[in-house]
């Protein structure tokens, strides 16, 4: 059984946050445990983007006051803290990140068990790619950029973060459940963003998602984020490439398919037949049908906002 809550930012929104075990998501509820800062949402809210002078007057605080409060709110990826190009000095603009925040509590069903599992952003099984195109390690960018070669290099596993204009990356899930069970559901997280030359944060891409080449559902990034470093690329990365994505949660379930809890299809955990000894594929793709070819961005653990690999979850029951 499902309680899901939400609210839903009127503006300058750009993405979702998706909690299902909120011992993780500590520092959120710590961030919202202030009515001043609740009321830094509410304005934002209100306005959409604001200086900090603004918070400041509307809020009656001196800017020393403000600024942790501010800073907490950025920490948890509540708000985002940018600079105003079109303002003569540093003047810091504030504004919503998310479009939405959903809780979703779940009651543990004793007669469950599950699978987890994770992998780097390079140890794909199979590509097909084209420029713009690129992997890199924490250290060092793999190779020669836009140059497809190079995905299938040895080094390749050792990537955490990859892009391409079109085409695919598949991923054969590791998966060792007890034989005879029986597969309920499959999730999968991943940090992920559009791939625009150099970057752009209004940039949509339609990145589909198959389970052994059955299409799953599509959605639509809306950009590839460049405006800040994200919070674990490293400091040597250009300024003007992708810096972080957005954490998205699929799962396919006996309902259908759903992004961030969301319904995209009526494909279901049935329709796949997967068994304890089917291979699971999983690819990511930008297929040059699509209504918008924006590409594809993989963060992995040493990149973006988020210090994760590909997160991998099968539900089973014994049967």
């Amino acid at each position: 059984m499902y309680t899901v809550c939400t609210h839903r930012l009127r503006k300058a929104a750009v993405g979702m946050r998706y909690i299902n075990d909120y011992k993780e998501e500590l520092e959120v509820f710590r961030a919202l445990a202030s009515e001043v800062r609740i009321e830094i949402l509410e304005l934002l809210l209100a306005h959409g983007r604001m200086s900090m002078n603004e918070l400041t007057t509307h809020l009656g605080l001196t800017p020393g006051a403000l600024t942790p409060h501010v800073k907490k709110l950025e920490s948890c990826g509540l708000i985002r803290i940018n600079q105003d190009p079109d303002a003569h000095g540093n003047m810091k603009m504030c504004e919503p990140h998310l479009e939405k925040i959903l809780f979703v509590f779940s009651r543990p069903n004793p007669d469950q068990d599950s699978w987890h599992s994770h992998l780097r952003v390079g140890q794909y099984s199979s590509c097909e790619v084209y420029p713009t195109c690129g992997l890199s390690t924490a250290s060092s960018i793999l190779g020669d950029v836009d140059d497809p070669r190079y995905f299938t290099h040895q080094k390749r596993f050792e990537a955490d973060i990859l892009w391409f204009s079109r085409g695919y990356v598949e991923y054969l899930v590791p998966s060792v459940i007890p034989s005879g069970s029986r597969i309920e559901s499959f999730s999968v997280s991943a940090e992920l963003s559009s791939e625009a030359p150099g970057s752009n944060s209004d940039w949509p891409s339609d990145i589909h998602f198959y389970i052994n080449d059955k299409l799953l559902g599509v959605w639509t990034s809306p950009g590839d984020f460049g405006d800040r470093p994200g919070v674990f690329t490293p400091g040597w990365w250009f300024s003007s490439w992708n810096q972080y994505g957005l954490l998205k949660t699929l799962s396919v379930r006996d309902t259908g398919t759903f992004m961030d809890g969301i319904k995209i299809s009526d494909v279901t955990i049935g329709q796949l037949e997967l068994t304890p000894f089917t291979p699971i594929r999983f690819r990511l793709a930008v297929p040059d049908t699509a209504a918008h070819v924006g590409g594809l961005t993989i963060f992995g653990r040493d990149f973006g906002n988020y210090n994760q690999d590909i997160e991998f979850t099968i539900v089973y029951r014994k049967e």
